[in-house]
């Protein structure tokens, strides 16, 4: 027995041990041993790991910093993807559609993996893009003046072209007209997106893929983007007002009916609050999972730690949950991926 340290004021005794020839440490103090709760890191090993799954589950076991996080976001988010009693969000801001995340979301929706969309409208606005026969691209670095001049606007280093925007309007116009004047001003958002996407043809669009499973798309911010600019425009001539009271009554109705709640938040702002916040009807989520790359300093509750949720009755006291700091367009394909392997 090697004593490593003087005793520290307060310790009668504490001293490390080489108990075995494997070195596990153990911790006595004051004749305490606490050996067997303290959980080695185990490294990952790249003769152990040869698919996705297996490399996330190894990141459980190493258990610390952004691997561990990153491990037990994935091992939750299983446990949701498995079980059928659990209602289970999906929470995006940010550009996820543009940034390469479209098919990923259309698949889980396809396949009955999601319960509920909660999205800003830009993300509805660029899968529609795409469903409209329209694209984003990655070009040669240009000056923000040079993308004005040529028509395309800028999306960190990628560009989406006006023209794509110029059939965006005139579909929408369209789809606008075949309403009647009392769905025009009764729908609430999710009735309005699930009749809009039971007019694409685009089987990789989400909305179109929602609207076949009957899987609602809440959007609280939908104003905010190219689409509610389109129907102000419209507004402007015919009689236009969506019900945004009555989806709350809509998603109030599914989230009392759930035996347990549990949500997917890419990114944070205002999806993320109304994720979180519908589920105070039951006492907060059970299982939950956030990607960010918001940080904590400022207060707001897209870098807010999940574990905050609690006091606001948005996540259960024996909640499961863990957040992942990093780029949701790196991670969530990875997680999703290593949740579904069987």
């Amino acid at each position: 027995m090697r004593k490593l340290w003087s005793d520290p004021p307060g310790l009668t005794r504490a001293c490390v041990l080489f108990s075995s020839p494997q070195n596990d440490l153990s911790l006595n103090v004051d004749g305490r041993q606490f050996g067997d709760i303290m959980d080695r890191v185990l490294h990952i090993d790249l003769q152990e790991n040869k698919s996705v799954s297996q490399l996330l589950q190894s990141m459980e076991k190493v258990g610390v910093l952004g691997a561990g996080r990153l491990g037990r976001a994935t091992s939750i988010t299983r446990r949701m993807l498995n079980d059928s009693d659990c209602f289970t969000y999906l929470s995006m801001s940010g550009p996820m559609v543009p940034g390469g995340l479209r098919k990923v979301i259309s698949y889980l929706v396809e396949n009955n993996h999601i319960d509920a969309i909660i999205t800003s409208g830009a993300n509805i606005v660029h899968d529609l893009v795409e469903a409209y026969g329209g694209s984003h691209y990655r070009v040669p670095e240009k000056s923000d003046a040079e993308l004005r001049e040529a028509g395309m606007g800028r999306i960190a280093d990628l560009y989406v072209n006006e023209k794509d925007f110029e059939v965006f309007e005139k579909r929408i116009y369209e789809f606008l007209d075949s309403l009647s004047e009392e769905e025009r001003t009764t729908l609430a958002p999710s009735e309005f997106l699930t009749k809009l996407g039971s007019t694409v043809n685009d089987d990789k669009s989400i909305i179109r893929q929602a609207a076949l499973k009957n899987i609602p798309i809440f959007s609280p911010g939908l104003m905010d983007s190219m689409l509610g600019f389109h129907l102000y425009t419209y507004s402007t001539m015919n009689k236009m007002s969506l019900d945004f009271v009555k989806d709350l009554r809509i998603l109030g109705e599914m989230v009392v009916e759930a035996k347990k709640t549990g949500a997917i938040m890419l990114g944070g702002g205002l999806t993320k609050h109304f994720t979180m916040g519908s589920t105070i009807l039951r006492g907060g989520l059970d299982l939950a999972v956030q990607i960010t790359l918001d940080r904590p300093e400022g207060g707001s509750l897209g870098g807010a730690p999940l574990k905050e949720g609690v006091s606001w009755q948005k996540v259960q006291t024996e909640a499961s949950f863990e957040s992942v700091i990093g780029d949701a367009t790196i991670i969530f394909p990875l997680m999703i991926i290593a949740a579904l392997e069987n």
